[in-house]
């Protein structure tokens, strides 16, 4: 059974959190962010898709739902839609 440190967490007000990038990564989210607007629009802020893709990643990631389905009884959330 996997046992995290932190409990549950009861705030759920959004939380401004600053971190470092490494200049590659922060390269292909401009890369992203510009192949997400397809052209069509303008590129979206690497900054603005770091949320959805963390959010996507945790909702699909198989071995932590079921280490929280074993840890709460809980189901996973499912994966936000594509957009």
């Amino acid at each position: 059974m996997t046992k995290l440190k932190l409990g549950p967490i009861e705030n759920d007000k959004p939380v401004k959190v600053t971190l470092e990038l490494p200049a590659p990564l922060f390269r292909d989210l401009e890369i992203y962010g510009r192949l997400l607007a397809d052209g069509s629009q303008k590129p979206i802020e690497p900054v603005k898709l770091i949320v959805p893709m963390l959010e996507r990643f945790v909702a699909t990631d198989r071995g932590f739902a079921k280490a929280r389905r074993g840890a709460t009884g809980q189901t996973a959330p499912k994966a936000p839609p594509s957009s």
